[in-house]
């Protein structure tokens, strides 16, 4: 008896560092890069923000592979009521790291898996604390020398030189990464039942 191979999984995202992961975890991915418009409305609370962008970036990819499973994402950062998305420039990154030092923020990763050949969707959300270290100007400025900011919530990254700017996390460490892996394997193993098809 021939055993059926797994359904397509597609990380619709850009970001290395979510396919990194899902490749750690054992997971064979093929990544697509969605072209839609990502929401940005300080009305909208923080965790249904992601929840939305993240649904809109896998619908996009899914309307186009409907036998396939979908993964999006999409994560930002808030500070007390103030949200972080990814800077729009250096000035900006440097802006967000230094209200970011000596204090507590959290980190939202949503998460929206799909196969709409199945008709299944399951969207979730993620949140971690992160306390970092006090950061005098020229600790911010040598840590942004040694990471791109320019792509990440926030302006940082936890995986790259993260011990030199984090103190303390609270929560899933892969979630600040970009994508929570301890439910995004729940759920892919579990409600949409890969590899066991």
């Amino acid at each position: 008896m021939i055993c059926p191979l797994p359904p397509r999984l597609i990380l619709a995202s850009g970001s290395p560092r979510r396919k990194d992961l899902l490749e750690e975890a054992g997971f064979s991915i093929e990544v697509m890069r969605p072209d839609v418009d990502e929401l940005e409305d300080p009305a909208i609370p923080i965790r249904e923000l992601t929840v939305i962008n993240a649904q809109l970036k896998g619908a996009d990819i899914a309307a186009q592979h409907p036998k396939a499973i979908v993964i999006s994402a999409d994560t930002l950062v808030l500070l007390g009521d103030v949200v972080f998305g990814k800077p729009a420039d250096r000035a900006e990154a440097e802006s967000m790291l230094a209200q970011l030092s000596g204090r507590i923020h959290h980190v939202f990763t949503a998460v929206c898996i799909q196969c709409r050949h199945r008709e299944l969707v399951d969207s979730f959300a993620v949140a971690t604390a992160v306390r970092f270290r006090d950061l005098d100007s020229d600790q911010r400025r040598a840590y942004h020398k040694l990471i791109d900011p320019m792509d990440k919530a926030g302006a940082y990254a936890a995986q790259e030189e993260g011990h030199r700017i984090i103190e303390a996390m609270e929560g899933s460490r892969t979630n600040v990464i970009g994508l929570p892996m301890k439910e995004v394997k729940e759920s892919l193993l579990g409600s949409f039942g890969y590899p066991a098809f």
